[in-house]
């Protein structure tokens, strides 16, 4: 029977018989950075597509740098383990995969240095992401943190409790999701996804400096829209006014894609429905990610399951 598949501390194992113990450093502090990427199933040619697997993990080893964890690895073999776990899974539908590199030392004490590290990863079945027709999101009380609070740069897992009150506080209030602002002002990001809109026909994205993550679904919309639309992507500050202003909006990420946002602070974005080219992007977006459009190709690692 097929069932999810972690390496740990040297071994592929079920990840329920993969155990820390309650004085690991990273469970009491956040001490640790993690990454989400999808092995997409295709149907038709019986394999799976991890899509730029490499950037995904360059992207880790500089967060893990930035904590002060040294990691046994490079990128490449990061790679060929998270290959095997995926195959060793037996599954065949959509794999989704979380590698967490952790502070592992069984010792208290805020602090990032004089500790040791360890990386595992997880290959596991999530349920298909929804977003019905497009979300209904709010503007968050929550402020984004900035970069000089918690770098904002790497995924570092402490950071994302900013994230999770952020979303709990939309969900209980009756929208699906948020949009973080800075404490100036400027739109940051989703709970966990990057933040597009499009104005005047141009396709706008906050700025590198306003506490975004440099997402890798963020950057591929961009090469997209830049080489497929010919549009190119604007990155800037946007304050808040613009998503009312907004003819359409989107969210990206790597477990969601590109999603369509209808509403903002009940005012509908645009005519209150996924607009041209969010739909565009999302369905190339989805091609590109089963390993469909070959002029990617760089970007695909292909496998069969066991």
């Amino acid at each position: 029977m097929p069932e999810p598949c972690a390496y740990f501390r040297g071994e592929y194992m079920n990840p329920k018989d993969a155990k820390i113990g309650i004085m690991t450093h990273a469970f009491h502090y956040g001490t640790a950075t993690f990454g989400g990427l999808n092995a997409t199933w295709d149907e038709e040619k019986e394999q799976f597509c991890i899509f730029r697997i490499l950037d995904h993990y360059r992207r880790q080893l500089t967060a893990c740098k930035m904590l002060h964890i040294k990691l046994p690895f490079t990128e490449h073999e990061m790679a060929a383990i998270t290959v095997e776990a995926v195959r060793r899974t037996g599954f065949r539908q959509n794999v989704y995969i979380r590698p967490v590199a952790y502070k592992s030392s069984e010792s208290l004490g805020v602090r990032l240095h004089d500790l040791d590290a360890d990386w595992t990863v997880i290959a596991t079945v999530l349920p298909p992401f929804s977003s019905k027709s497009g979300l209904r999101c709010s503007t968050s009380s929550w402020v984004r943190t900035s970069d000089n609070q918690i770098l904002t740069h790497g995924k570092i897992c402490g950071g994302y409790v900013n994230g999770a009150l952020a979303k709990t506080e939309a969900q209980l209030t009756g929208f699906d999701d948020t949009i973080m602002l800075t404490a100036q002002g400027h739109v940051s990001e989703g709970a966990v996804t990057n933040t597009f809109i499009v104005v005047k026909g141009r396709l706008i994205t906050p700025a590198p400096s306003d506490g975004i993550l440099l997402g890798m679904t963020r950057d591929t919309v961009m090469q997209l829209a830049r080489n497929e639309l010919g549009l190119e992507p604007i990155e800037r500050s946007i304050v808040r006014s613009e998503l009312y202003e907004a003819e359409e909006a989107f969210f990206t990420g790597t477990y969601s894609g590109v999603v369509p946002i209808i509403e903002v602070d009940l005012r509908p974005v645009g005519a209150g429905e996924p607009g041209p080219i969010t739909l565009k992007l999302q369905s190339m977006y989805r091609e590109l990610a089963m390993g469909r459009n070959p002029n990617y190709s760089d970007w695909y690692t292909f496998l069969k399951p066991e």
